[in-house]
């Protein structure tokens, strides 16, 4: 295996294996999206009389076909391969000869990889968008279904004035809606194009036409000046795994009304038994796992997000290698928010809310109550407020 920095000089394999870290394994998921910046690359460099036309096709061609075979199991990446752009070049020069050593000119590791995460960033951001819409829409339904069922409005963890199964489920579909609107917006820092930029400091005397790769790429603008792009290392990262974060949080919290809700003192909502597990030991025990693990999923982003900002915090200005432990907890997040909201909108089609266990107390009308006194007899509110008050035997907070 010879690898895209290799000189000639055999690698420790102590070194290897610590120095790829996960990457073989991680990079899997950056293999279409480096074919991509890829061939994008080679066919600028055709454009601009530094590749023969029949070697782009040659390039072309091999690549895309790599592409589709590991899109079908036929090769992955491997330790010794260390990442996704040595086992692409390298299967591709065993592939099409000598032609395939020339998709690199003018290029680096440094924006390649960056080339290829941007790419997937724009990707999983739409997915992700996706996912948290399609929790607001099963919210949307169960307010549909169940929206007019009383429900009491808490604040402190105690109940606090009257609401409804629509208005809990519709404030919740506004803050997923919000999330997704995030989630979108944080396609900025990844849709610029880093292609050209070479390890920081422009392509070695080479006259590229970024716009080019610009264009084919679909970014919305270079990134510029070239020693920007190593500085803006994990802006991007963090910009999508904190929208993640919040997300995430959302999930936990509505987790958090519902498993409530479904303890015995409760009873406000049955679960469906599709949703459910049992317990070892005890047979009565029906147990909501699901919505225990979607409560426990915003930990795992904020420390994603912590670990992010961390590697990146003390570093100067060009490439180190610090930046490449950032697609660990990257990719863990955004694998998170996908399945976790996947799994919310499917159990919450199993949440039914049981109207005959719910019960309003008087109390849940003192707030209307003391402002209807105040309007009927023009007192001040807060007069009106220790009335009420009064009435309900100081059982109000204050």
């Amino acid at each position: 295996m010879t690898r895209l920095w290799d000189k000639g000089t055999p690698l420790d394999e102590h070194i290897l294996k610590f120095t790829a870290g996960e990457d073989h394994h991680l990079d899997k998921r950056l293999v279409p999206y480096d074919i991509r910046g890829s061939v994008a690359h080679v066919r600028m460099l055709t454009k601009q009389g530094l590749v023969k036309k029949e070697d782009c096709k040659l390039i072309c061609t091999g690549l895309e076909a790599l592409g589709l075979e590991h899109q079908q199991g036929e090769w992955s990446i491997d330790l010794e391969d260390e990442d996704v752009h040595t086992a692409l070049e390298s299967r591709l020069i065993d592939r099409i000869g000598p032609a395939g050593g020339r998709v690199h000119l003018g290029r680096s590791r440094n924006d390649q990889v960056l080339t290829a995460i941007r790419l997937y960033l724009k990707d999983a951001l739409g997915f992700l968008a996706e996912g948290a819409a399609n929790v607001a829409y099963a919210l949307d339904r169960l307010a549909r279904r169940q929206g007019e069922i009383q429900l009491p409005g808490y604040s402190h963890m105690q109940p606090a004035m009257p609401s409804s199964v629509g208005l809990w489920a519709s404030g919740w579909a506004t803050e997923f809606r919000d999330d997704e609107e995030g989630l979108t917006s944080a396609v900025r820092r990844a849709d610029i194009n880093p292609l050209g930029s070479a390890a920081g400091y422009g392509p070695a005397g080479l006259e590229l036409d970024r716009d080019v790769t610009r264009d084919e790429l679909g970014f919305s603008r270079n990134h510029e000046p070239v020693t920007a792009v190593q500085i803006s290392r994990g802006k991007a990262e963090a910009t999508v795994v904190f929208e993640i974060s919040l997300l995430l949080g959302d999930l936990g919290r509505l987790a958090s009304d519902l498993l409530l809700f479904y303890t015995k003192e409760f009873g406000f909502v049955s679960l469906s038994e599709k949703i459910t597990t049992g317990s070892s030991i005890m047979p009565q025990k029906r147990n909501p796992d699901v919505f225990e693990l979607v409560r426990s999923a915003p930990a795992v982003g904020m420390g994603a997000l912590m670990e992010v900002l961390s590697i990146t915090k003390s570093l100067g200005s060009g490439y180190q290698r610090d930046l490449q432990r950032l697609k660990a907890p990257l990719f863990r997040s955004i694998d998170l928010a996908e399945d976790t909201a996947l799994v919310m909108s499917h159990a919450l089609e199993g949440v039914q809310f049981q109207a005959d266990r719910i019960v309003l107390g008087e109390e849940l009308l003192a707030a209307e109550r003391a402002s209807q006194l105040a309007l009927k007899k023009g007192i001040p509110f807060r007069e009106a407020y220790r009335t009420i008050a009064a009435e309900l035997n100081g059982k109000l907070e204050t």
